[in-house]
């Protein structure tokens, strides 16, 4: 397994010191400065994938054999036969059901299957079934991670953490920092927020939403309806990726 971190493995809540004024301001300030350069970084787009990325969100408390957890594994090893990468918070549960199901849709491991996952005290390591490894100490610039992978992202039943990752996706969709990228609520859990969305924050005067914005999710049953609401961004995307191969290689004749 591929492994990438960006913490010190060494860093803990005990080594965490609190500074003097004086201290604190040195350090706000520079910590400025590298957001600055990290939000110039991110604009930086990555070169173009082969194979379109979904990343599944999902509850880590799901046990293996339970019907959630194969519903996840349907989803991923449906999209992993049809070349699609895999992407989870690498952790147990629905990510590793995720992750398992693009093991057994992709027996020759053509698509990568790669988790993000956070440093916790209670989840160590990742499931077995990651291929390519990513950990952070921060959920901010985890976050920021699935959104810089991901080409579509499929939210199923969770708790905290999931409605975090999904809020977060939900407006970045909003504000249009996110475009053309399919937000798909599966299941009854998140189509009753999608409802209660509407239920709370339109009838005020004026209304807390716009009511177009709150259409932005797509609520599916089951892994068929999912399949079927990503098939056209999957067709587009190897279309335009065959297309662009296809100039570099008339243009090296």
């Amino acid at each position: 397994m591929s492994q990438h971190s960006n913490s010190k493995e060494e860093t803990s809540q005990d080594t965490k010191k609190t500074a003097g004024p004086d201290v604190y301001n040195i350090v706000e300030n520079a910590l400025q400065q590298v957001w600055a350069v990290a939000n110039s970084l991110s604009h930086i787009k990555a070169p173009p994938h082969e194979h379109f990325r979904v990343t599944i969100f999902g509850s880590a408390r799901i046990k293996p054999g339970q019907e959630l957890y194969n519903e996840a594994k349907k989803l991923s090893s449906a999209l992993a036969s049809m070349r699609c990468d895999i992407v989870t918070g690498g952790g147990p549960g629905l990510m590793q059901a995720a992750n398992e199901g693009a093991e057994e849709g992709d027996p020759n491991h053509e698509v990568e299957s790669i988790g993000i996952r956070v440093a916790l005290p209670f989840e160590q390591n990742a499931n077995p079934f990651v291929e390519e490894l990513y950990t952070h100490e921060t959920f901010f610039t985890r976050l920021h991670h699935f959104v810089r992978l991901s080409d579509a992202f499929v939210i199923m039943n969770g708790g905290i953490g999931t409605t975090l990752e999904t809020l977060m996706i939900w407006q970045l969709l909003q504000v249009k920092h996110l475009e053309n990228v399919p937000l798909i609520f599966m299941g009854e859990m998140w189509s009753e927020l999608k409802a209660w969305s509407k239920k709370y924050m339109l009838p005020h005067e004026p209304s807390l939403a716009n009511p177009a914005d709150l259409d932005i999710p797509q609520c599916v049953a089951n892994t068929d309806e999912a399949i079927e609401v990503l098939k056209p961004y999957i067709e587009a995307h190897n279309e335009r990726f065959r297309s662009m191969n296809t100039g570099t290689a008339h243009e090296g004749e």
